[in-house]
């Protein structure tokens, strides 16, 4: 079995040290790597970059080491085991890599652990030793790793059954907040690391309904232990599913305090982070693309299905949370109308569909630009709302006895179960089988088209009302109404996303189709005056919301450091904002419709 060991030496350096010792190495000279990306988030990220120095011994003298490429080395022969040794440089705070201080320690396995070539299979013990440092004495150590032998913090030996489920268990070392509930008699942990007042009691109750109602839908629950592992920081936002637990970063404000008994905005949008990971334990972490099963984290693995996994995933995370009676079925909705916006502001959806959209992840969803909503569409949002449709399609063309809830429980038993992958157009295949029905018009409309996903329609059905207004304000990200709404004339917009910059006003991106991209504005323009007044982000958008409909503004900006001046008509709002109602007294089978809809998973009838 071979061994990784990590050390604690250099916290204000920011440097792991990471033991390597491999018991049986390959006689002709063993070949060792790291990997290139990590699972779950789509990008090459290059992990060895970090490694600062790696030195190899056996039987106490130095083996040489030959790079071959960015991330693969190989030993000179040696006969008995070897030792590697690697200096990591760790000060990412994130949920894909690693970062060490004088605070606490974490890390992703594929940051740190070289894999042995031809050894991937094999068990590994990974020692996690306490630090010498009296500073560090209270430390502890929260990982789902099952355990060999460790003591009351946490520290000592873990197993991990091959090197793909050694590099799925990341850890956080250092002083945290715990809490705790089981489901199905299974323990299911929550560490909260960084300075917070949690009501974690009822973080908890919350968490535990969510993730009964997940479980419930898949009739499995595929865990022992589960581990939620909570990074406060003061803005940001990520979670990273792993096989037994999730990373998440979150702001401190989306925390429940004890003097908080609405779900605010910011809370529901954590509870959905945590339904999103906790649903992955079924829907990518088991059932997943059979190429994942064929290709290591090394380069690159394409496949046209991460809309299955991210997309049907975001559907699912907010339905469950009002399935599981953590929200209102208003706040529901908000929700789904703010879906409905963040795709219609994407002017991507005209040229990408969510195929390729999938396939492309890995050199445009993770490496976007300033053109990124001209280009692209997120196969997270269209997906979900692709998820919403086939849903609420199956379910009506069925006369209620079947949905998206029966397919994705076959397709944990006929794959995620039996740890199969999911071929290329084998989630379509399935969904016929379990339906009866032939879907195939629906997948070729809402996967492989560029064509507008008919939601008006497939709502109305379920007694949900469906308008596309122009933005009351960039503030504006749609909502419920209480009455139907009245059209209202659309404000002048530049059709342009800015921010503060130094000395102006930054222009961040320009949509397609907008007065400033008629006009000849840039993403990188810097304006410093609209009608020869020098005006705030927030001033000039009002400005311009006064404006008569076909008026035209004098705009001064630096490009670089040359001075232009350009005249732009700002345009009306596009029809890019949804607004939801819900009539209170629809009709019986509307009604009917969406109380089934909405319920939770019900056998097939």
């Amino acid at each position: 079995m071979n061994e990784y060991k990590i050390g604690f030496n250099s916290p204000q350096a920011h440097l792991f040290e990471v033991e390597l010792t491999i018991r049986q190495p390959d006689p002709n000279g063993q070949v060792v790597y790291l990997p290139a990306w990590i699972r779950g988030s789509y990008l090459v990220r290059d992990f060895a970059r970090n490694i600062v120095a790696i030195q190899a011994a056996a039987d106490g003298r130095p083996v040489s080491i030959d790079k071959l490429d960015k991330q693969t080395w190989k030993l000179e022969p040696v006969s008995g085991e070897v030792a590697i040794t690697c200096m990591v440089y760790a000060w990412e705070l994130s949920v894909r890599t690693a970062h060490f201080d004088t605070t606490h320690a974490y890390f992703n396995g594929p940051s740190l652990f070289l894999g042995v070539d031809g050894q991937e299979g094999d068990p590994c013990r990974l020692i996690i030793p306490r630090p010498c440092d009296p500073l560090y004495k209270d430390w502890r150590v929260a990982i789902a790793m099952p355990a060999e032998t460790v003591d009351g913090a946490g520290f000592g030996a873990y197993v991990a059954d091959d090197y793909e489920a050694l590099i799925d268990y990341p850890a956080e070392i250092g002083r945290f907040s715990t809490a705790s509930f089981y489901l199905q008699d299974r323990r299911h942990r929550l560490t909260v690391n960084g300075v917070h007042s949690a009501d974690l009691e009822r973080f908890c109750n919350d968490l535990q309904a969510i993730c009964a109602e997940e479980a419930a839908m898949f009739g499995d629950l595929p865990i022992d232990d589960y581990l939620f592992m909570l990074q406060v920081v003061g803005d940001g936002y990520g979670g990273l599913e792993h096989r037994n637990s999730t990373s998440l970063m979150i702001s401190r404000e989306s925390l429940p305090i004890k003097t908080q008994y609405k779900v605010s905005a910011e809370y529901r949008k954590l509870l959905a982070l945590c339904s999103h990971e906790y649903f992955h334990l079924w829907n990518v972490k088991r059932i997943m693309p059979a190429v994942f099963l064929q290709q290591g984290t090394q380069r690159e693995v394409h496949t046209r299905q991460l809309w299955i996994f991210e997309g049907i995933t975001s559907y699912y995370d907010e339905l469950i949370l009002m399935r599981s009676g953590v929200i209102e079925r208003k706040a529901y909705f908000e929700m789904m109308a703010e879906t409905v916006t963040r795709l219609m502001r994407s002017g991507g959806r005209h040229k990408q569909t969510l195929e390729a959209s999938s396939f492309d992840a890995w050199t445009k969803f993770y490496k976007q630009d300033e053109n990124a909503p001209n280009a692209i569409v997120s196969y997270y949002t269209k997906g979900a709302l692709f998820a919403l449709v086939l849903d609420l399609t199956i379910r009506l063309r069925s006369n209620d006895r079947c949905s998206l809830d029966h397919l994705m429980r076959e397709l944990w038993q006929r794959y995620g179960k039996r740890g199969i992958g999911v071929p290329e157009k084998g989630f379509e295949a399935l969904a016929d089988e379990v339906t009866s029905l032939d879907l195939s018009a629906l997948f070729e409309l809402g996967v492989r088209t560029t064509q507008a996903l008919p939601l008006a329609e497939i709502l109305a059905a379920f007694a949900v009302e469906m308008y596309l207004l122009p933005a009351d304000s960039s503030k504006d990200q749609g909502g419920v109404a209480e009455q139907p709404p009245k059209p209202c004339p659309a404000k002048p917009v530049l059709g342009a996303k800015w921010s503060p910059g130094e000395s102006g006003i930054h222009i961040l991106q320009v949509f397609d189709g907008g007065g400033a991209q008629r006009a000849g504005l840039c993403a990188g323009d810097e304006i410093v005056a609209v009608d020869g007044l020098r005006m705030s982000a927030r001033q000039m958008e009002r400005y311009i919301a006064e404006l008569e409909q076909g008026s035209s503004i004098r705009i001064h900006l630096f490009r670089g450091d040359e001075l232009a001046e350009i005249v732009v008509e700002p345009l009306p709002a596009p029809l890019d904002t949804c607004t939801l109602y819900i009539p209170r007294h629809p009709g019986g089978v509307q009604q009917a419709r969406l109380n089934n809809w909405l319920k939770g998973y019900a056998p097939k009838s």
